[in-house]
């Protein structure tokens, strides 16, 4: 199994990441309404048997494990302590400012919009102990319908 799917369980939207863990690389990059989380899942499993599935042990996860252990198998619980305030640190990494803008305290930036996703992307990578290539051409997505 290596494509596995990084949850980052929340009350009002959830951060998800698709990879690949032989490859190292993120394919998708997602966040969504709470409410479609299983209704995401079950459209992927269904597309794709092989997959593994991880989750974050923080907000709200205890309300999502049951009903994701009846749609996939062996669904992985994982630390996901900071994963928020870490996935700040890794968006500099991934999207370095450049010019004038290097020189500003990163604080004042907005952050995208994705930061749920990078927070799944933290646990993912404290799961397998690997840092993953999460490259510009990973398609990224907000609030699903």
């Amino acid at each position: 199994m290596s494509i596995v799917i990084a949850i980052d369980p929340g009350i009002s939207k959830c951060g998800l990441i698709v990879a690949d863990i032989k490859e190292k690389k993120v394919y998708e990059a997602v966040v969504i309404n709470s409410n479609l989380l299983l209704k995401y899942v079950k459209k992927k499993y269904h597309n794709e048997k092989n997959l593994q599935f991880l989750i974050g042990n923080g907000t709200s996860n205890k309300n999502y494990i049951k009903d994701l252990n009846q749609i996939v198998p062996n669904v992985i619980i994982a630390e996901e302590k900071n994963s928020t305030y870490r996935a700040k640190q890794r968006y500099f990494e991934i999207f370095p400012l450049s010019g004038i803008k290097s020189f500003l305290p990163r604080e004042i930036f907005i952050l995208n919009k994705n930061l749920d996703a990078l927070a799944a992307l933290i646990i993912l990578e404290d799961y397998f102990q690997v840092k993953f290539d999460f490259s510009e051409k990973v398609k990224t997505k907000t609030w699903l319908k």
